[in-house]
């Protein structure tokens, strides 16, 4: 299973913070961008898990999620 996650700096360069659209509340940091992925890696499988041990259906991720900048 895969899903699109989107990676957000940190404005003063701390780290990241890390979400899943495909899995809305599913959310992790990191320090690093290696550590944040990693770090949601393990965030979506315990959000997966715990939508089974509920009985919930798992969202399918049907296509990426696509991003593009608007000019104001």
């Amino acid at each position: 299973m895969q899903y699109t996650v989107m990676l957000d700096a940190d404005e003063e360069g701390q780290g990241y913070t890390i979400t899943v659209p495909a899995l809305p509340g599913c959310i992790s940091e990191g320090a690093t961008r290696s550590e944040a992925l990693a770090n949601i890696r393990e965030a979506i499988i315990g959000f997966i898990e715990g939508l089974e041990k509920a009985g919930e259906p798992v969202p399918v991720e049907s296509q990426p999620v696509e991003l593009e900048t608007v000019s104001i």
